[in-house]
């Protein structure tokens, strides 16, 4: 037994499996969703609408033998704004950081252009680290429907299928992870599930309201900052500002006599006091300011750090 087999099996057994997966797909194909359902509770946005996910988001599954840290990135997509390359920075770090590539494709649909152009980018910068493809939404694929095509996108032998909607195939999904991970410690306590502080995850379940309730123009104009957030065993105080790029998508966010906020406020409040465990006071704004995707300082202060340069 070597030096690294001693330490581990001092205090995790000298099999025991922890590192990085970095969940990568183009926007939309159940990156967030698949997470949510593997660690049974919601740590990042799932919505149907795409490019929701902006941020580096960690979800920690632990075992007795096992911690996998699921890095669910933004979805791979062609940036139009300085926030798109944000985004597109996020999922490109990830891939250089993981252990282990989890690539998720919708099953359900014919392979994309955006597809290949991600097995483009993991060759670029992942070429020497295990590769899993998960073949997402096998709830809606008709028993004889030809896969080939899928299949095709990548040489691997690690093929698994999920349906993240219905939680279906999530333990083959955790079988074929652990053995590709790196032997290593336990990084987080066995209780955690997510690195993201209550402050982050307050802007991001205002924003994910906003998201399932506004029309499709708004998601991709949204940002919500927590200008206030006093928590006590009582009740947590949250005071959001929700940020568009115009005055029509601030009467979109809300509307007639105040009636979407509102729906929006209460639908936050409600998700909120279940993750806080107490009474929530949420008070919203709404404000305006223009072209912010394309303004690094206000990025920079909402959370959206950006590294120098255009990623092309």
């Amino acid at each position: 037994m070597d030096e690294l087999d001693s330490i581990f099996s001092d205090d995790w057994g000298v099999d025991h499996r922890s590192g990085l997966v970095a969940v990568i797909g183009r926007p939309n194909v159940g990156k967030s969703t698949l997470i949510n359902a593997v660690l049974g509770q919601k740590v990042a946005i799932a919505a149907s609408k795409p490019q929701t996910t902006r941020q580096r988001q960690l979800g920690i599954y632990t075992t007795a033998e096992t911690q996998i840290l699921f890095i669910d990135t933004p979805g791979i997509h062609k940036a139009q704004t300085r926030l798109g390359d944000y985004m597109l920075n996020v999922a490109r770090q990830a891939l250089r950081e993981a252990d282990v590539v989890l690539w998720l494709v919708d099953a359900a649909s014919p392979p994309r252009a955006a597809d290949r152009r991600i097995g483009d980018v993991i060759s670029q910068l992942a070429r020497e680290t295990p590769l899993a493809l998960c073949l997402n939404k096998c709830d809606l694929v008709d028993a004889k429907q030809d896969l080939s095509a899928h299949l095709a996108l990548v040489d691997t032998p690690h093929v698994i299928n999920t349906s993240a909607t219905e939680s279906r195939g999530l333990g083959d999904l955790l079988d074929c992870l652990r053995p590709l991970l790196p032997r290593g410690p336990r990084y987080f306590p066995a209780e955690q599930v997510s690195e993201a502080n209550m402050r982050f995850i307050a802007a991001e379940t205002v924003r994910e309201k906003i998201i399932e309730l506004t029309s499709e123009e708004i998601p991709h104009t949204v940002a919500v900052e927590i200008a206030r957030f006093e928590e006590s065993p009582a009740i947590s105080i949250i005071e959001a500002v929700i940020y568009v790029e115009r005055e029509s998508q601030k009467g979109i966010v809300i509307g007639k006599r105040g009636s979407m906020i509102k729906r929006i406020g209460v639908a936050a409040r409600a998700d909120l006091q279940q993750i806080l465990e107490t009474k929530v006071h949420l008070a919203t704004r709404v404000k305006v300011l223009k072209n912010w995707r394309s303004n690094e300082a206000f990025m920079r202060r909402v959370g959206y750090a950006l590294s120098k340069g255009r990623t092309g």
